[in-house]
């Protein structure tokens, strides 16, 4: 068997470090990430670099970047089977990035979405990186020659500017950089607020009640889930027209693996209160062992930057490569 059919294939995943993880990143990302490990080549980056497209604080920006990859950790990476690095660590992410810029049209940027969205969200502050953040992403990706890449529904357009501008670079400069495919999960679903069950879930949300973190504690998630919105006919059942009851049934199925045939036949005739207890119930049963080892990780300050260390050096010897290669066909004279 060839070298290259032995190979796995490769994924790249990030996310940013602006807060605690979400129940929603739990369940759309970070619960699948540990059990990747098993059948790809997985790289795990805390894209701090990204970050500060919105200003952030500096002593929080890089506490939480230690938080982020304790989480982690604590959810079931591991730095022998995998690479879990800082983005900011390996500078090839930002050398890899300019040349690309100057590949990338001003026209394909300001058709992005996410810019007018998140323009609008930070009218103050609608700075350049803002505009060119879909470049560096692009650079995550192509610098490790990643055959693909974790991706929601808000960044699939993102990574199909990554494939359009590896291809402009590869018709230009010879075949460079592999063209990455999205990588759909098998299992999991889009979690939504749990006071307005129309919008995702989200931790910049002015209403602590619409989000469960994954560092609330058992009364804290009991507590949003007794006040999480339903609806005033009292029957566990899932429907277009019933989105909070919908929600809850979507995230106990994930966490119990019941489907909502299972579900409605469990809860019949017991009215929302016992099924919001039963779903709090599910989340703190899962939560519990990850969060009695981040505590763990986070604690042991030397092991962290030791893992972090580490991986920083793999993968910069692979991103090196790649942007010593590009740095050749572009022309940059090298000594």
């Amino acid at each position: 068997m060839s070298e290259e059919m032995q190979r796995k294939k490769r994924i790249l995943s990030g996310i940013q470090p602006t807060g605690t993880f979400t129940l929603g990143n739990y369940v759309g990302a970070v619960r699948n990430w540990g059990a990747l490990q098993e059948e790809y080549d997985c790289l795990y980056m805390v894209a701090n670099l990204h970050a500060i497209t919105v200003r952030q604080d500096p002593a929080a920006l890089r506490r939480q970047t230690r938080e982020a990859a304790a989480m982690l950790l604590a959810t079931g990476i591991d730095p022998e089977k995998s690479v879990l690095f800082v983005q900011s660590h390996v500078r090839a992410h930002a050398e890899l990035s300019w040349i690309l810029a100057c590949n990338t049209q001003f026209g394909e940027l300001g058709r992005m979405t996410q810019f007018k969205d998140k323009s609008a969200k930070h009218a103050d502050n609608v700075n350049a990186g803002l505009f060119t953040y879909p470049v560096l992403m692009a650079a995550d990706i192509l610098v490790y020659n990643a055959d693909l890449v974790p991706v929601g529904v808000d960044q699939k357009q993102h990574l199909e500017l990554a494939r359009n501008v590896a291809q402009r670079f590869n018709n230009q400069y010879s075949p460079t950089f592999t063209l990455p495919e999205p990588y759909i999960t098998k299992t999991g679903a889009k979690i939504m607020s749990l006071q307005e069950p129309e919008k995702k879930m989200s931790k910049s949300d002015t209403n602590a009640n619409s989000f469960i973190l994954m560092t609330d504690d058992a009364d804290t998630i009991l507590r949003k889930f007794k006040r999480a919105v339903t609806d005033s006919e009292g029957t566990v059942r899932a429907s277009e027209d019933k989105p909070g009851v919908t929600n809850l049934m979507s995230i106990y199925s994930v966490l119990t693996g019941k489907d909502f045939a299972a579900i409605e036949k469990e809860f019949e005739g017991q009215g929302y209160g016992v099924f919001k207890e039963a779903v709090a119930g599910s989340v703190i049963d899962a939560f519990r062992p990850i969060q009695e080892e981040y505590a763990r990780i986070l604690a042991d300050k030397q092991y962290l930057d030791g893992v972090l260390a580490e991986g920083a050096e793999k993968a910069s010897r692979m991103a090196d490569r790649m942007v010593s290669k590009v740095y050749k066909k572009v022309g940059m004279l090298q000594l």
